[in-house]
């Protein structure tokens, strides 16, 4: 789908054309009017006019060496220049002329009310409609000539426009959204059994999963217009804006059904009205607004809202009632094969080697979303034009991955002798304690080179396959596993150092949720002792229990940390020749794969 877009002139030009104009004006064509009834006369007309008594108003400008005087009825204004006159002051007493005051240059006063009031006027209209046409364009685009006026892009059916089969990875959520696409184009078949379709669809996921491609997929299929509009741009400065908005985007929709209308980020102007003082007054009638509109469709009027959101749990529960998004479709995070087929869809824009593991590079970047999957495409192929190849290799999509992960490698990062052989032994800590611990994720690779993170090294586990579940086992296993690294500082050095900090935060975590959310713990038993909110942005924990409770969940936090943690030294222990023999291979080669590791550790 392509939106045709026409280029804006920044606004610095339209203030700097009013600016030109008024100037202009002021300096040139004020005094040119002002000073064209002036009539000049020689000194002795004036003196002739003195002695006949007929001057009205004298003005003697002296700086300008020139003098300035009407006639009797003050209807035309003469000029002269200055000649040596000592008796000029006793003329103008003798002839009854008045000296008091300026002269007013214009006396016209058809002219003299011309030139002051309708002239500035109509240049001042002219100069506003024009600045508020560019402004309102400026803003909002066509759409916007107008306040309370749509500003929903609306898209049209092009060549390249997305398609289901360009969406991989979320086949619930493709199948759940071919039922619309079939509905646009075979209402009959729904209406001959009485089936309505939902007047509203919304997405809910995580950053990054599709939510808006899918979106867009679905008009690319149904070839029906696409109207597109973020929930932030119903929210103006002007209160009842954003319910105009709301009104104008409805009437297009119906204007030009069927047709999709998508509204991206809905919580900006979805979230619960909670009553507080002070509240949004713009967004809440912009939220009511949208309520009554959906209300306000009939059944089957071939308009379908689609709105995406990551934050599900803010939105208004009014929103969110049958009647209005009568379906909620689920975006979550690829699985193995859902991050393979994504990488295979990337893979097609870029040239690849016919013998990359696809497979491989998916087990790799477990947890990734389809838009950090689609960034490790492309950096593969930036990396493979660095090097000068003219494909993508294996390599460049594992390295990618690394990138993705933990930075780029530091080329001007190097470190002494003695932190080098302590994060060697650090990193083969956490592999040993990994590799014998049944139920751990095998080790892929280890490395000692520093990235752009702050990380020194890293050690990378790789599931085989999906990993649903973890048991309590599983997780008292990954705690040990974090708390190897610091183990073998302390065995071999007797000492600790700061680079544990990471894995301290990571255990420590994962500690505090096997006790408060899992009910991994014999004393809370099956309670749930913390909240998390904003589950598809990172999750914010939060604690309710009594300060009390919150005091044991410490003690049982430290408690658990700290038995992992003399697992991990004692299998260490168990293995210290190995540990020494494995931390000698990673200081001298830097980065060695999961296969030279367990080569080393069985032989």
């Amino acid at each position: 789908m392509n939106e045709v877009k026409r280029p804006k002139k920044p606004l610095i030009f339209y203030y700097g054309i009013v600016l030109l104009v008024l100037l202009l004006f002021n300096f040139l064509a004020m005094p040119w009017l002002a000073r064209r009834q002036v009539q000049e006369v020689d000194y002795g007309t004036f003196l002739d006019m003195a002695e006949k008594k007929e001057l009205g108003q004298v003005e003697v400008q002296q700086q300008e060496n020139q003098i300035l005087f009407t006639d009797k009825d003050k209807t035309t204004v003469y000029k002269t220049g200055m000649m040596p006159d000592p008796d000029l002051t006793q003329t103008l007493k003798d002839s009854g002329a008045s000296f008091e005051g300026e002269i007013i240059e214009q006396t016209n006063p058809i002219i003299s009310f011309l030139l002051t009031w309708v002239l500035p006027i109509v240049i001042f209209i002219v100069i506003g409609e024009y600045m508020s046409k560019k402004l309102m364009q400026h803003a909002g685009g066509p759409n916007a000539m107008m306040f309370g006026k749509s500003n929903a892009k609306v898209y049209v059916k092009s060549s390249e426009g997305i398609k289901f089969s360009d969406v991989a990875g979320e086949d619930e959520a493709k199948e759940n959204l071919s039922e619309i696409v079939d509905y646009l184009h075979n209402p009959n078949k729904y209406r001959e059994i009485g089936a309505t379709m939902p007047k509203g669809i919304l997405l809910v996921g995580p950053p990054g999963t599709g939510k808006t491609m899918l979106a867009k997929a679905v008009a690319g299929e149904s070839n029906v217009p696409f109207f597109s509009m973020s929930g932030s741009e119903f929210v103006e400065m002007f209160v009842g804006m954003g319910a105009s908005k709301v009104r104008d985007l409805f009437k297009q929709a119906k204007e030009k059904a069927p047709c999709i209308v998508f509204i991206d980020e809905i919580d900006a102007i979805g979230q619960k009205r909670d009553g507080r003082f002070g509240g949004n007054d713009e967004r809440e009638q912009t939220l009511n607004q949208l309520l009554t509109e959906m209300d306000g469709f009939e059944e089957n009027t071939g308009v379908i809202i689609l709105a995406a959101t990551n934050r599900p749990e803010s939105l208004d529960p009014a929103l969110t009632r049958p009647g209005r998004f009568d379906r909620r479709v689920p975006v979550e995070l690829p699985d193995l094969k859902g991050r393979e087929e994504i990488l295979k869809v990337h893979a097609k824009k870029v040239k690849v080697d016919e013998h990359v593991d696809f497979s491989k590079i998916a087990r790799m970047a477990s947890g990734a979303s389809g838009a950090e999957l689609a960034n490790i495409i492309n950096e593969a192929a930036l990396r493979a034009v660095r090097d000068g190849r003219r494909f993508v290799t294996q390599s460049d999509l594992e390295e990618s991955i690394e990138v993705v992960i933990a930075g780029y490698q530091k080329k001007n990062a190097i470190l002494t002798d003695a932190e080098k052989k302590i994060v060697a032994y650090h990193e083969i800590g956490h592999a040993l304690v990994a590799a014998r611990q049944t139920n751990s994720a095998p080790v892929q690779k280890i490395t000692i080179v520093p990235r752009t993170s702050g990380a020194l090294g890293y050690t990378m586990q790789v599931d085989e396959g999906n990993h649903y579940l973890m048991s309590q086992e599983e997780l008292e296993n990954k705690i040990a596993t974090l708390t190897g690294g610091r183990a073998a500082e302390e065995l071999v050095f007797h000492s600790a150092s700061t680079g544990a900090s990471n894995d301290i935060e990571q255990a420590t975590k994962l500690a505090r949720a096997m006790i408060t959310r899992y009910g991994m713990s014999k004393d809370f038993d099956m309670v749930a002792l913390e909240t998390v909110t904003n589950q598809y942005l990172g999750g914010d924990a939060s604690l309710a229990c009594s300060a009390q409770t919150q005091a044991e969940i410490d003690q049982q936090v430290v408690a658990l940390v700290k038995r992992q943690h003399a697992k991990a030294v004692k299998i260490l222990e168990e293995n210290r020749k190995k540990l020494d023999e494995l931390a000698k291979y990673l200081y001298e080669k830097e980065t060695i794969t999961g296969e030279e590791f367990m080569s080393i550790l069985n032989a």
